[in-house]
């Protein structure tokens, strides 16, 4: 086995195995763990692995929540009708849907993997050689983004529905500019100054984002000159079929809570009623908002949430991380059932009474929520850091195969939730498949340019000298067959659209072969990578 040297980031000191032997010196909490036998240490930091993912799909759900009430965030607009000389009482959303699409749910869904590639360019800043850990997950997560999460949402519709883009100018920016991205990776790699990153080269990846932002708002406003000239789908009144959740619990304050949560689930992230021109309209029982000028908003609606009510649901989820919630009623019986679900409820129980010091997302339209989620999701990267750290340093596996497979999967997370919920939900393709493309871009131009931004800079000012990549010729080569793959992947879609009239959905039997060959796609790009980064080809 060969010898390995892993950073103690707190103590700033390296702890280096025994090369003679090849024993791993380093541990994660308590130096007895060197003491154990290589494979139970190594089942047992798998394990931690996993369950730093169970958290992080824990967090995803407050995440979700946060985002929903800072992308339904509206404003009031006061017209006068000039036929009846009477107020007409509109809201429209502060957020644009497409922008939402790049920003908050692309960025959001994809933080995890942002915060371990910049937490891995943190404790390797000072090298001359960038590490090898965030970009590898980066493009593994691409990978996973773009085969396992298109397979899981072709199949989640109902057999014969099929739900397609409405607007393809705006899908096919996003895709142009997820295909640029790792172009721009190659050529910065590989042709423009071979394996290594100058500080021009990572400030360009971070400022094209801010260009994706602005061509695709370009395209979803249609402005001359820099949109394509493709017409918008007419989309669905009810962009979302309306939901009826039933409480039925006992305690008052449990049922004020869920109503809250219930209120929220029927909207979610960038799910409202959208018209052709994109203006969203929040619709309250009882109420014509278009015509009548004395509707009643949510407080929520308005940022204006009562501050008792808001420390009730605060403790409400305290008391809820700490009960144990009980089985639907067809499970009562089944004591088989009954047994797993308290079995995962004590596993999660930890987490959730972690993440319930995360402020509910009444307050500032959900905007405080959403930071706080992101630094718990930023906690949790770290330690995955430092597993993977472990795990490399025991098993002799090289960091950037742990990377591309487990780490990317299991980091990737938050992007299936939000597809497969979009996919379920949204009357269109829209969401499901831009949180795909989107996050591509997002995992390149912040994920991968940020992080390489830090390093080349400090390089610059400290040693003049470029970012070295350790395995650019494995990245480069992951490049390749993810982009080769990628195209499959695009055709197969188109031929989809051609031939059932959708991307998602249709006769069972051709949504689970397209899933299955989405997969098989996803086992090339992980094998072949492998492969060529363990020197086998």
């Amino acid at each position: 086995m060969a010898s390995f040297a892993i950073e103690n980031v707190e103590s700033g000191q390296a702890i280096s195995s025994i090369s003679g032997t090849g024993k791993c010196e380093s541990y994660f909490i308590f130096s007895i763990e060197t003491s154990l036998g290589d494979a139970l240490r190594i089942f047992l930091y798998f394990m931690g692995l996993a369950y730093c993912f169970v958290g992080l799909s824990a967090i995803t759900a407050r995440f979700f929540r946060s985002m929903e009430n800072v992308v339904k965030h509206s404003r009031k607009v006061v017209e006068i009708d000039p036929h009846t000389n009477t107020e007409i009482i509109r809201y429209e959303k502060v957020w644009n849907f497409t922008i939402a699409d790049i920003s908050l749910l692309a960025f959001g869904t994809s933080f995890p993997q942002i915060s371990l590639a910049t937490i891995d360019a943190i404790r390797n800043i000072g090298n001359l050689y960038a590490g090898g850990l965030g970009p590898g997950t980066l493009v593994g997560s691409a990978a996973f983004d773009l085969f396992p999460i298109h397979a899981v949402c072709v199949v989640v519709p109902k057999a014969g529905e099929l739900k397609k883009i409405s607007d393809i100018g705006v899908w096919l920016v996003e895709l142009v500019w997820s295909f640029w991205a790792y172009i721009w990776l190659y050529i910065i790699l590989e042709v423009w100054t071979p394996k290594v990153i100058t500080l021009w080269e990572a400030l360009l990846t971070v400022l094209q984002y801010g260009l994706l932002l602005t061509h695709a708002y370009a395209q979803d406003k249609r402005w001359p000159y820099l949109s394509l000239p493709l017409a918008r789908t007419e989309r669905p009144e009810e962009w979302v079929p309306p939901e009826i959740d039933i409480c039925k619990q006992d305690n008052p304050c449990r049922e004020e809570f869920q109503a809250h949560e219930n209120e929220q689930r029927s909207i979610v992230d960038i799910f409202s009623i959208h018209d052709s021109d994109g203006k969203v309209y929040h619709e309250v029982p009882g109420h014509d908002i278009a015509e009548s000028s004395n509707s009643n908003i949510p407080e929520e609606m308005d940022g204006k949430a009562d501050h008792p009510h808001v420390l009730k649901i605060w403790k409400q989820q305290f008391v809820d991380a700490l009960s144990l919630e009980t089985s639907e009623s067809k499970q009562r019986n089944n004591i088989y059932l009954r047994s797993a679900r308290l079995c995962w409820q004590l596993i999660v129980a930890p987490w959730r009474l972690l993440f319930a010091f995360v402020p509910p997302y009444h307050i500032a339209h959900g905007w405080v929520a959403f930071i706080c989620s992101l630094m718990f999701i930023s906690g949790i990267a770290y330690v995955l850091t430092k597993f993977t750290d472990l795990i490399s340093c025991v098993s002799g596996i090289n960091p950037y195969v742990i990377a591309f497979t487990a780490l990317a999967s299991g980091t990737s997370w938050p992007d299936l939730v939000a597809s497969k919920i979009a996919a379920e939900r949204q009357t269109t393709a829209d969401s499901a498949i831009a949180n795909i493309t989107c996050s591509n871009s997002v995992n390149i131009y912040v994920g991968i340019g940020v992080p390489w931004l830090i390093s080349t800079t400090y390089n610059f000012i400290a040693y003049k000298e470029p970012l070295k990549i350790k395995d650019a010729g494995g990245l480069s080569f992951s490049l390749l067959v993810f982009f080769s793959t990628s195209v499959a992947c695009i055709v197969v879609l188109v031929f989809r659209r051609v031939t059932l009239g959708a991307e998602l959905g249709g006769p069972k039997v051709w949504a689970w072969i397209t899933c299955i060959f989405f997969m098989v796609l996803w086992v090339i790009f992980v094998v072949l990578s492998s492969l060529k980064v363990s020197d086998i080809i």
